[in-house]
């Protein structure tokens, strides 16, 4: 790919219409992959970093990719695998959780909340700061996030509309080489849980001071997204409902 191309590889508009489609409510890999990065939380379990948002890799079309998990613990132990609803299949935990939901019992509903899938997004970074594990500055990684960051992305996309006589925000799409900007990622321990409220976006800045050797280094390190949720991560739908 030209360096003029894989500056623009997503463009605003295509990113655009993957949100209106994507906006319909819908629901992790359980081995260490050391593509992923995440932030390290201190003793108080507050952790800090700032990252880059990378554009799609060669060939593939969007910057992120979704996968929805179950990881539950039932009678027989936990289970903890990939969703074949992720690729628009059924899923024998969601059948069984629609009939579960379905049969009247409130207990039954309380089972389906603690059984539901997660969804998680998947996005290439590059680690600007990193406090707590420096060696990870200047690289890349794959970063898993939850839709609370996935709404900050989709914010600067696409900004909400605002009343009359009010400055509406411009897009900005912040997987942009160019036009993009940095993360500034802030988590925090609020009721036993993992919070990135106070995390937010920068000024649009050029990535990298636009060096094309630079950029180029940068997009050649890019992981596959599609990978991650080919067939083959999956098991078939009777080695999930047997399991």
């Amino acid at each position: 790919m030209s360096l003029s191309k894989l500056k623009k590889s997503s463009s605003l508009d295509k990113l655009l219409t993957a949100v209106k489609e994507d906006s319909a409510p819908q629901e992790k890999k359980s081995y260490k992959d050391d593509r992923l990065w995440k932030p390290e939380m201190d003793k108080s379990g507050n952790g800090y970093a700032v990252i880059r948002f990378l554009p799609a890799p060669e060939n593939e079309e969007f910057p992120w990719a979704k996968m929805y998990t179950h990881a539950f613990q039932g009678p027989g132990g936990w289970y903890i695998e990939n969703s074949l609803t992720t690729n628009g299949q059924k899923d024998p935990v969601s059948d069984y959780n629609r009939e579960l939901w379905n049969s009247g019992n409130e207990s039954d509903k309380d089972v389906v909340r603690k059984q539901k899938r997660k969804l998680s997004y998947y996005s290439n970074i590059y680690v600007v700061k990193d406090p707590a594990n420096p060696d990870n500055e200047g690289k890349v990684f794959l970063y898993e996030y939850g839709k609370k960051i996935h709404d900050k992305i989709i914010e600067k996309l696409s900004p909400p509309e605002v009343p009359d006589g009010f400055t509406p925000e411009n897009p900005v799409n912040v997987f942009d080489f160019e036009e993009g900007a940095n993360f500034m990622l802030q988590a925090a321990q609020v009721s036993g849980y993992r919070n990135y409220d106070k995390s937010k976006f920068d000024s649009q800045s050029e990535f990298l001071g636009g060096d094309d050797a630079k950029l180029k280094e940068v997009f050649d390190g890019i992981n596959s997204l599609q990978e991650l949720v080919a067939p083959g991560e999956f098991k078939t739908y009777d080695e999930l409902k047997a399991k």
